[in-house]
């Protein structure tokens, strides 16, 4: 069934929440370390979507994954390096630093299409990429004043999130224009099984108590999975701007979670550079929700990670 309108956009809300724990629940990981939370994470995410999919979309579902043209397994390959480095960020740098820099995706995706598909961007995008590149200036140059080394690596490592997304988008876009579709939850699959095949070598030897496996597995189906198979049907209906800007609620659901649920309170830094990233991302969508024709192709990507 068909969702409408509104319940697409609650549906949404409820979408970000989930994916906004993933800052929390790490935070009270007793023993994983790095790569072993990202190999752990990605080993549930697979289980769980091998369990939604064929439900979802029937056993064919898997017939198609062997029948997958190459644009598919590009696009599982993009997903496997933000699933990988969104985690190792986290173990790397504060929530508010790593879900901030993960906001410019629709700014990188913009980027994008005007370089690699040649989409004309109207003057409001070109304005919200510059102030939220001052923004992220901010952020990193005081990280790197502040001699905040590790940090700043993770930070640097959650660039590749919003990177690797606009990527994505790049490759599904390009795919539609020659007439080939590419069902993005397959390839969400693809992106676990890499993600945790690559992984695993640095996993090793693994240290997770049970109480870390649990929370790994929660991340792993209510963080990931089953939230990203929701954003699916919730961009079916919500138009492209919508998404955009209903996804930012996961940057605010994440930092107050990690601050009330881990006691992690955002740096002055973050909290200055964030409101220009932000404040740029809201003023750049809300113009092209205003009746405006975005020169971006009105499909989302939606943004699991």
């Amino acid at each position: 069934m068909r969702l409408t309108h509104g319940s697409a956009v609650w549906l949404m809300a409820v979408v970000t929440l989930m994916w906004g724990t993933a800052g929390v629940v790490t935070r009270h990981l007793a023993q994983a370390h790095s790569f072993e939370i990202t190999f752990w994470r990605s080993f549930f995410t697979m289980l769980a979507l091998l369990v939604i999919l064929p439900l979802w979309r029937g056993r064919a579902v898997f017939s198609q994954l062997r029948n997958a043209g190459r644009e598919l397994w590009i696009s599982g390959v993009c997903w496997a390096v933000m699933f990988t480095a969104f985690m190792v960020a986290l173990t790397l740098a504060s929530t508010a630093s790593v879900l901030v820099t993960m906001s410019l995706g629709p700014l990188f995706t913009a980027l994008a299409a005007r370089f690699f598909i040649g989409h004309r961007l109207p003057a409001r995008t070109w304005l919200a990429i510059v102030v939220a590149g001052a923004g992220i200036g901010w952020m990193y140059g005081t990280q790197l004043l502040q001699g905040g080394g590790g940090s700043l690596a993770g930070t640097l490592v959650a660039l590749c999130v919003p990177l690797a997304g606009a990527t994505n988008w790049t490759v599904v876009q390009h795919a539609q224009a020659k007439g080939h579709r590419i069902d993005l939850v397959p390839a969400v699959l693809i992106g676990a099984v890499l993600s945790a095949l690559f992984t695993l070598p640095f996993a090793w030897p693994f240290r997770a108590n049970a109480h870390d496996l649990g929370l790994l597995a929660f991340l792993g189906v209510f963080q990931l999975a089953i939230p990203c198979v929701l954003s699916v049907l919730c961009a079916q209906v919500l138009k492209a701007p919508e998404v955009a800007l209903l996804a930012l609620l996961e940057v605010i659901f994440g930092i107050a979670l990690a601050w009330i649920g881990a006691g992690e309170r955002p740096a002055a830094s973050v909290l200055t550079g964030g409101v220009l990233v932000i404040g740029a991302l809201v003023f750049n969508e809300l113009l092209a929700l205003r009746g405006r024709r975005s020169t971006i192709s009105d499909i989302a990507v939606p943004g699991a990670h």
